[in-house]
């Protein structure tokens, strides 16, 4: 093989120039050398450095947490209290919870190194972790210290302040680290394996994301094509792999090729063995991304669950609690906001009503009435049948654009969840005329009409609103469907608020 700097040539086939860059996006350095050398060992102990200043900072908030409840109870005369604690008598459980409170965030997995990070998630391990620290040094300490003195309401105020003193220092961390990594520091170079579609939409993740630090250098091409592809250079075929991650020091290789089979992904990574690089491999979008897989066994023999419905028995009824409960509060809380809303509809289009019955398909593709605000004119679609919305559509009025943006047309929709009809969190129904089109393209589309539509869903916090692509939309409600949890429903509806105040492809 040659690295020279007009071809990279490896068995018998050419590849693409890789000493010119394309779009700014591209290398082309000859990493050869050992200045590329050193650049690469700054690049690998940068999550070292990443991990060690979050631990750091974790210690300190937490001692800080810790000093803070216990000013808040006793010092700083904001709490009435009968009986003074000097601080000298919890020394002894501050430096416990000290040592304790970040192996316990360990073992949760939040010294991970991470470049993106899901602040719901993440404020949930560092909720558990801290609340088990907590319990663990205050019995742990009692049994030790069973003199030192003692204040419910402290290690309360403590177990509060902790979490959000973690909680902002993490926050301060990750939020340096996107900077940092926007700026260059501590990059990571991508080979990108394939040059179909998925290739270029793993391309256009990464250049729309700065902040996870990750640098494209190039593509590999499954057969002979193009030498450039979306301005970077084609470096080879997919048999080269392991010339080019040693020529071009590749940190990350992401598998573009849906289709590649177990064969390629073996002969891929035997090629990289040598090499310290991450291999991550974008799965079929049916295969792979609708399925929970898991391992069980059968008395001693192990197999492996690739499907399994998580909405069941008890699941359901801690889904309909939690279904009741909300839609109750917020008809009650939202019932000004309903009758501000449907009067701006009269008084801006008198001829039609405030309200829509609109049928769409429900559990078990069963018809189902979604009550709505109407946004549009009355007989919107006489001459065009069902059709999908667009951008600045002219069946709109001018109250029902705003209310389309915002989505407060669906909240009625809280009546479905009310009596039963649909769920809070769900798999967006659809109108008949639209569920018989689906069903003849869209593998395993009827599918997701096993579980009862909903407000939200696991699609639409995802960016996948209005119109998108069925196909996305149906894996992901699909693997809502086997993936559920209660914290999953809590986390879409948080997300909601966010997806519902950007307004991405709400029309």
């Amino acid at each position: 093989m040659s690295a020279r700097e007009g071809e990279l040539d490896g068995g018998g086939k050419v590849g693409a120039p890789v000493a010119r860059t394309s779009s700014g996006h591209g290398d082309g350095r000859s990493p050869a050398s050992g200045r590329g050398s050193a650049s690469r060992a700054a690049r690998r102990s940068a999550p070292v450095y990443a991990t060690l200043g979050l631990l750091a900072t974790d210690v300190t908030m937490i001692v800080l947490g810790y000093l803070a409840g216990y000013h808040l109870r006793f010092s700083w005369n904001i709490l009435p209290y009968e009986e003074y604690h000097p601080l000298s008598g919890y020394l002894g459980t501050l430096a416990l919870q000290t040592l304790v409170m970040p192996v316990i965030l360990g073992a949760s997995g939040l010294y991970r190194p991470v470049r993106s990070v899901s602040w719901l998630d993440h404020f949930y391990a560092v909720f558990a972790g801290v609340s088990v620290g907590t319990a663990v040094s205050i019995v742990v300490g009692a049994f030790i210290w069973r003199d030192a003195p003692f204040s419910r309401l402290m290690s309360a105020l403590v177990w509060l302040s902790t979490i959000s003193l973690v909680m902002l220092g993490r926050a301060v961390v990750h939020t340096t680290g996107a900077y940092l990594r926007t700026r260059g520091v501590g990059e990571e170079r991508v080979l990108i394996v394939g040059t179909g579609e998925t290739a270029r939409l793993v391309l256009e993740r990464i250049r729309h994301s700065p902040h996870m630090g990750y640098r494209a250098v190039g593509f590999l091409a499954e057969e002979p094509g193009p030498v450039e592809l979306a301005g970077l250079p084609v470096l080879g075929s997919v048999d080269q792999v392991g010339a080019v991650v040693r020529a071009h020091q590749i940190d990350d290789v992401i598998v573009a090729i849906p289709t590649t089979s177990p064969q390629q992904l073996l002969d891929i990574v035997s090629q990289c063995n040598l090499e310290r690089i991450n291999i991550k491999v974008f799965p079929d979008l049916f295969q792979l991304m609708t399925s929970g897989v898991s391992i069980g066994d059968l008395n001693g023999l192990p197999l492996v669950s690739v499907k399994d419905v998580a909405l069941r028995g008890w699941n359901l009824a801690l889904k309909r609690g939690l279904d009741v409960t909300v839609s109750a509060i917020l008809l009650v809380l939202l019932s000004p906001v309903f009758l501000a809303i449907a009067a701006a509809i009269k008084l801006t289009s008198p001829s039609g009503g405030a309200f829509l019955c609109q049928e769409r398909v429900g559990l078990d593709g069963k018809p189902l009435q979604v009550i709505k605000f109407r946004t549009m004119h009355p007989d919107a679609e006489a001459a065009t049948g069902p059709v999908w919305a667009t951008a600045d559509d002219p069946r709109r009025t001018k109250v029902g654009a705003f209310l389309r943006r915002y989505s407060l047309d669906e909240l009625p929709q809280l009546i479905n969840v009310l009596i039963g009809e649909m769920s809070l969190v769900g798999p967006r129904p659809e109108r008949p005329f639209f569920v018989e089109q689906f069903q003849m393209t869209v593998p395993r589309y009827f599918e997701r009409h096993r579980e009862k539509a909903g407000m939200t869903g696991w699609a639409q916090v995802n960016g996948l609103r209005g119109n998108t692509p069925i196909e996305e939309r149906t894996a992901y409600d699909l693997w809502y469907v086997e993936n559920w949890t209660l914290w999953l429903d809590i986390k879409i509806l948080l997300k909601t608020v966010t997806t519902v105040l950007k307004g991405d492809n709400a029309y």
